[in-house]
């Protein structure tokens, strides 16, 4: 049963039961800013602790040489990520390429075209596709895209293949993501372009898209995100070789590929070294987060204008 209005706000209360109310919003906020506090104290003892794991490596060559050293050979001495640095960005941007047209289509006809119980179907089942876990899509890929690329350019497992399951692996959260943003564009903006004769795809692309713009693109750098800090995908349909790739069949590994290969059996130089490449991940990653932030931000103050 809702409480009556007035007790909301705070009418013919007693002391005493204002002194209750007072005491159960002091608990409540207390301990939601004590969850928050807790939160940010674990995200920044994982960044110091990858910081004090890595400090050794950085203190002997600092960071430039994981990028002039002559290759990956951590048993010698030699400690170049670049390929896998480069892998990882490519492999993350290609996904994003490959699924933005289709996340975008899905969110602007669900959100303005579909009122049938099929579409609301969709969009229970991508909801739903966002809790599967990685290793299904995995899987997948190993069982079917390397496959098929592999009668293109044996053996298969490559960039491409990559870049493809990673795709079907981010659309979820991208298309959920972008729905967010489209609904939350006043429905007025798109009642006076049609009350000016405005068609409705000119209504779509000059006056909604444009608003959610900010929103579509933070949807896109949070996919990125997961993207960039996927394991298991590549790990099974990547090739796992180390090298600069240079086509989209091109056997690859990317920098979390390579710290769960190597971990178990590393050892000095060699595991520290995992370590930085843990660090660079953890900065990639908080720029991409940070970023799609600041979008989100200035697109909720752009609606509030």
């Amino acid at each position: 049963m809702e409480p009556h209005p007035a007790k909301l706000a705070g009418i013919g209360l007693t002391p005493s039961m204002r002194r209750a109310l007072m005491l159960r919003d002091a608990v409540f906020w207390g301990a939601m800013g004590a969850l928050a506090l807790l939160g940010t104290v674990v995200v920044l003892f994982v960044a110091w602790f990858l910081v004090g794991e890595s400090l050794p490596l950085l203190e002997k060559g600092g960071l430039l040489r994981f990028f002039t050293d002559e290759g990956w050979w951590p048993t010698d001495g030699s400690f170049n990520l670049s390929p896998m640095v480069v892998t990882s960005v490519a492999i993350t941007f290609g996904a994003l390429l490959l699924v933005a047209p289709f996340s975008l289509a899905f969110s602007i006809f669900t959100t303005f075209r579909g009122r049938t119980a099929a579409t609301r179907f969709l969009r229970m089942l991508t909801e739903a596709s966002a809790a599967v876990p990685t290793v299904i899509f995995g899987l997948w890929g190993a069982t079917v895209v390397v496959p098929l690329l592999g009668k293109l350019a044996p053996p298969g497992a490559s960039l491409l293949a990559g870049i493809i399951v990673l795709s079907m692996m981010i659309f979820p959260t991208v298309t959920l993501l972008t729905q967010a943003a489209l609904e939350a564009v006043p429905r007025t903006y798109a009642q006076a372009a049609s009350a000016l004769g405005v068609s409705e795809s000119t209504t779509m692309l000059r006056v909604v898209l444009p608003v959610a713009g900010h929103g579509i693109f933070s949807a896109l750098l949070l996919g990125a995100a997961r993207a960039i800090g996927e394991t298991m995908v590549v790990l099974m349909v990547c090739g796992n070789i180390v090298q600069m790739p240079g086509a989209l069949l091109d056997p690859v590994r990317t920098l979390t590929a390579n710290i769960a290969l190597e971990m178990p059996y590393a050892m000095g130089d060699h595991r520290t070294s995992l370590f930085v490449s843990g660090l660079m991940m953890l900065f990639l990653v908080s720029a991409m987060v940070a970023v799609s932030e600041w979008m989100s931000l200035r697109g909720r103050t752009r609606l509030k204008a």
